[in-house]
């Protein structure tokens, strides 16, 4: 009655041709004497298919430590999100699937979408407290260093392979930005889509959108993979705002003042040890909130973005083991601000004089980064690597047109340059304890260099535990929009060139328990420690909005969370998240930092594996708004279906997918930023999509 069972586990920390071995003493026994019976052998591969699932569903990541390990040997609490997902709970934005993992929260303005990590929010900020990466590429622009989650990410969700969400700080590796977490974004490939696929969406508030893409992958080891998409929606035809109810601002409705439209292309074509990738987005959004003071209901306040980036890679792999790496890129961005003003100060009912002010910045930059991977002595993986980047181009400017005369406030054209050296070494001291460690130093020409390490020590005491004891710290540089941005003779914000870049200390303690072969458990405790943190104050002296180096915030949490997969596509998970972010002096409840926050999300089979049915609920707690007031707590519930068919060799298969979002019409509200005089912004009611995708 006894069993024998031997399996591999691929281990990136292992030489490969080491194995973990079971063998239970009475099976061995039993086995060597008397031989394998049939039924003992049917046993023993009932046993081996169980313990390939347990490791088949623990994951690779490679945002965590620039090269593929398991997410349990990563140096960080680590979440992964699958095409797959993506596909059955119809999520239309990044900002959409990291809203949906635990100890992440979204902010919508009608203008931006704003991510909070673990309780920090701060509503203005343009994300720039997040990494974004595309298969490892920098993708925050270099004027207000935003990672674009919203409609302005450089891809259609349609190709994306997975989205890798990395917690913590990563400075030690990436630099700036790897402030509270790093998500780095894996593409598709050619040979992921063999041919042509063709997709459409239709969705509330006229909404539609399209897509046309091509991949494959040759004989001779030439991929491509070319895509392009249209979207436009004419938003809500009728916003009511309290604060403008006035019938000199039309009682408060904004019509017609919300439509969004972007265009997207997006390219690759690799061959052997090269790839050359590229990116191009243009993203045009009305601004129904009258934000900054403009005209009410004028209907021509409209943000214009486009971002973009060339992209030449190496990697190769040598028969040592070892790996080498190197990248030079192109980069850029570009935004438009038009906002109307009236220009009519008096009261005695005239005509408004209405004259647009346009706001903008332009930022370009090229960079180079290369490493080198290598083992040593089997029990060490050790990496060197660098960076370089030259922000050769970073404007930003601010004026009023009146008819042919124009009225300049801010022309700052500026450049900047950074380079940096980084270190790391896995080191497997047994088979079941990892020490991580990393440091790298970065030097910026504006305000000089700052060291920054992570150290993790993981163990591995028993097949399906993990726990994890991690430090790290991390900086973001003060970026452009924050040194240099002076309105001159409007009087309302003035430059602070001599900023200092905001650090934080973190503690982090994970336990992973994976129970059975179709459960798995994350329990993560941490402590932040930040300071020089940047706001934007007023200057007593001359009543002067300027950033400064003034707040020191702590933050404790707890983040809890249960993951099911199941051989017939069965899939759920549930998280809660607690976290306390305070003001280190006032012990102030910080703004826009929910303390609560829960997720369920749950898709199952309907008819074997063509048809799937999901569902996903949302709870967020309270938040605080920058004008004192509350944000009510609230939940949310979306609702999908997801059919896929197979209809012979040359149409490979058809999609369609339908969703309902806040299923329920819940009334809910988000913060609004110090930009708005809405104390809160309400959100959408309940809303639809449905999208079909054709593969040739």
């Amino acid at each position: 009655s006894g069993h024998f069972t031997c399996y591999y586990r691929p281990d990136s920390s292992l030489a490969p041709d080491r194995m973990t071995i079971r063998l239970p003493l009475l099976a061995a026994c039993c086995l060597l004497l008397t031989g394998s019976t049939h039924a003992q052998s049917e046993d023993a591969s009932l046993v081996l298919d169980e313990e390939a699932l347990l490791f088949e569903e623990i994951p690779s990541v490679f945002g965590a430590s620039k090269y593929e390990q398991k997410t349990t040997e990563a140096p960080a609490f680590v979440s992964i999100v699958t095409a797959d997902e993506i596909a059955r709970y119809g999520y239309r934005t990044l900002a959409d699937i990291l809203g949906a993992t635990v100890g992440f929260y979204s902010t919508q303005d009608r203008s931006y979408a704003y991510q909070g990590v673990r309780g920090f929010g701060i509503p203005g900020d343009y994300n720039s407290r997040i990494l974004l990466t595309i298969d490892g590429h920098r993708t925050n622009d270099n004027v207000y260093d935003s990672a674009m989650v919203g409609p302005t990410f450089h891809l259609d969700l349609d190709l994306v392979e997975r989205v890798e969400i990395v917690r913590g700080p990563s400075s030690s590796i990436y630099g700036s930005n790897a402030f509270f977490a790093v998500v780095n974004v894996i593409t598709r490939r050619g040979r992921d889509m063999q041919g042509v696929e063709v997709a459409g969406t239709l969705g509330s508030h006229d909404t539609r959108q399209g897509r046309l893409s091509y991949g494959n992958s040759f004989g001779n080891g030439l991929e491509v993979l070319v895509s392009g998409t249209l979207f436009r929606s004419d938003g809500d035809d009728d916003l009511y705002y309290p604060e403008f109810d006035d019938p000199s601002s039309n009682d408060g409705h904004a019509e017609d003042s919300d439509e969004d439209r972007f265009g997207s292309l997006f390219g690759e074509l690799s061959f052997q040890d090269f790839t050359l990738q590229g990116s191009w987005v243009n993203r045009k959004k009305e601004v129904p909130t009258a934000a900054w003071g403009t005209v009410f209901n004028s209907g021509d306040d409209e943000n214009t973005d486009k971002t973009y980036y060339l992209l030449l890679k190496y990697d190769h792999s040598f028969a040592d083991l070892s790996r080498l790496s190197a990248k030079v890129s192109y980069n850029g961005y570009e935004y438009d601000g038009d906002y109307i003003y009236d220009w009519d100060e008096t009261e005695d009912g005239s005509e408004p004089y209405l004259v647009p002010n346009r706001d903008g910045a332009e930022g370009r930059w090229w960079g180079a980064e290369g490493q080198y991977d290598k083992r040593f002595f089997e029990d060490h993986r050790v990496g060197l690597g660098g960076e370089y980047r030259d922000n050769f181009q970073i404007d930003q400017w601010n004026y009023d047109q009146d008819g042919a005369d124009r009225y300049d406030y801010l022309d700052s054209q500026k450049t900047s340059t950074i380079w940096a050296l980084y270190a790391q070494d896995e080191w497997s001291i047994t088979e079941s304890l990892i020490l991580n460690g990393g440091v790298r130093y970065d030097h910026y020409s504006t305000f000089g260099g700052t060291t920054n390490p992570r150290v993790a020590l993981i163990y591995n005491p028993l097949v399906q535990t993990t726990l994890k004891l991690l430090y790290g710290q991390a900086f973001r540089a003060p970026n452009a929009y924050e040194l240099y941005y002076d309105d001159g003779e409007l009087e309302t914000q003035k430059a602070n060139p001599d900023l200092d870049p905001e650090t934080i200390r973190t503690y982090e303690v994970v336990w992973e328990q994976g129970i059975g072969a179709h459960l798995r458990s994350v329990v993560s405790g941490f402590y932040y420690d930040i300071e020089d943190l940047i706001v934007i104050t007023e200057d007593p002296a001359d009543e002067l909005l300027v950033f400064e180096n003034v707040a020191e915030v702590k933050t404790r949490g707890l983040e809890v969370e249960l993951n099911g997969h199941w051989a017939n596509g069965l899939q759920g998970r549930i998280n809660y998240s607690y976290h306390k972010a305070e003001d280190a002096d006032t012990d102030q409840w910080l703004v826009n930092s929910p303390k609560h926050l829960a997720k369920f999300n749950l898709t199952v089979p309907v008819w074997t594996d063509t048809l799937f049915g999901s569902v996903e609920t949302q709870y967020s707690g309270k938040r605080k708004t920058p004008q004192g007031g509350t944000a009510d707590a609230y939940w949310t519930t979306n609702l999908g279906l997801l059919a896929r068919t197979e209809l012979g060799s040359w149409l490979q298969g058809l999609e369609f997918s339908a969703t309902v979002y806040n299923l329920f019409d819940e009334s809910y509200d988000h913060p609004g930023s110090a930009e708005h005089e809405q104390d809160v912004l309400e959100q959408d009611g309940r809303t639809f999509r449905v999208k079909a995708v054709a593969r040739f």
